[in-house]
């Protein structure tokens, strides 16, 4: 029995002997699979093809987040933005119906019955100097208050701020309602100043900087893109608007709008607002028509404009064109004009519609109203007009017009 077990024991130890030699032999195997061979060969990088890395790249390529860099232009121009304070003495009405719209429905302006006392209208807002040696541009609102009107008699006190802390009292060299500038002068020279860009080659979405002090925190800067160009909103009588989405508030009137060259392209001037406060739509007068206006104020004093007198007018639609007799529903219907207009000195009717000036097609009455004042004073101007049906045209004088208010 002894003999047998040893037997039997010895057989098991050669079993598992064997068992165990297949596994350490397949792990091995296993492992030699992984790593043996020869040494991987890398190889050589290949010329990518259609990747964005091998292709030109635009300004649009850039990496998300990465902005031009405006801080050399915020420091270069900020010292140019002005603080405006304007305090002017105004009659108010004793009445204690002033504002009350049912007592002004039923008896009208009565105010001067209870007499008026002398009260003080004071204003904040922004400016830009233009000339090194004291021209400052801002808005009229800035200047003349809520009333939008300068009285002769008693011009408003005008105090300027500027970057450096220094105030100075100054003088209004000219105002213009129409377009809701005015243009300043104070006794001073070698004034930072901020070149003028052409408005007219900005490009929508192109980036611009806000400069001004909103709810009066002096000189600052807020980025946004150009949003629209030639925008009319009906708020002055002359517009050609620069939409934009930088930050405009309160106290940024009268500011400077610059490009990204640190020019100045438009004066900001109001914002389209349900709470007070931004909202992404701002307005500013283009530096083109600005200049223009300068140069009104200095060579004359006031804005020259032309003028071929009062129009009331009405963009023509399919009923009233189908009305007046005319082909199509182009051009401004002449609803009513002045008697002793050049317009109707020279022909022109109601039930006229005019479809051009000087050769430029209209179909708003803010364009046609921008280009009769733009028109040469003393010169003709050439109205095509379509009366039952047939196109003619009439020769109409221009003659000036004045802002000045008296």
């Amino acid at each position: 029995m002894t003999s047998v077990r040893r037997l039997t024991l010895a057989l098991l130890l050669v079993v598992c002997g064997f068992v165990i030699g297949l596994v350490l032999t397949g792990r091995l195997r296993s492992a030699d699979v992984a790593v043996a061979g020869p040494a991987p060969v890398t190889p050589a990088p290949a010329a990518p093809i259609n990747t964005p890395a091998s292709l030109p790249q635009s300004p649009l390529a850039a990496p998300a987040g990465v902005l031009p860099d405006f801080t050399g232009v915020a420091e270069r121009t900020v010292q140019a933005v002005t603080n405006i304070s304007s305090r002017q003495v105004v009659q108010r009405p004793n009445s204690p119906f002033a504002n009350d719209p049912f007592f002004q429905h039923f008896f009208g302006n009565q105010g001067d019955l209870f007499g008026s006392r002398r009260g003080v209208q004071s204003s904040l807002g922004s400016g830009v100097v233009v000339s090194a040696d004291g021209y400052v541009l801002t808005n009229n609102h800035v200047v003349a208050g809520k009333s939008g009107q300068i009285s002769l008699r008693q011009l408003p006190e005008i105090t300027v701020g500027f970057a450096d802390n220094r105030e100075m009292r100054a003088e209004i060299v000219g105002v213009d309602p129409s377009t809701d500038l005015a243009l300043l002068k104070v006794d001073a020279s070698g004034l930072a100043t901020v070149p003028w860009g052409d408005s007219s080659r900005l490009r929508v979405a192109e980036w611009v900087l806000a400069i001004g002090n909103p709810f009066q925190l002096n000189q600052t800067v807020t980025l946004g893109i150009v949003s629209a160009v030639g925008r009319r909103v009906g708020i002055s009588a002359y517009e050609d608007f620069i939409q934009t989405d930088a930050a405009i508030n309160p106290g940024n009137s009268g500011g400077a709008l610059v490009n990204a060259q640190g020019e100045l392209v438009g004066v900001n001037t109001a914002i389209f607002s349900q709470s007070g406060g931004y909202q992404g739509i701002g307005f500013a007068v283009p530096s083109n028509l600005a200049r223009q206006v300068i140069d009104d104020f200095l060579k004359y004093g006031e804005v020259r404009r032309g003028s071929i007198g009062y129009l009331e007018l009405v963009p023509t639609t399919p009923r009233i064109a189908d009305q007046v007799g005319s082909p199509d529903a182009r051009g401004l219907l002449v609803n009513r004009l002045s008697r002793n207009s050049p317009a109707a000195a020279a022909g022109i009717t109601p039930g006229d519609i005019i479809v051009a000036f000087n050769g430029e097609a209209v179909t708003d009455p803010s364009k046609l109203l921008r280009l009769i004042q733009d028109a040469e004073i003393g010169g003709i101007a050439t109205v095509r007009v379509v009366r039952e049906g047939r196109e003619g045209d009439v020769q109409v004088p221009v003659q000036s017009t004045s802002s000045r208010q008296q």
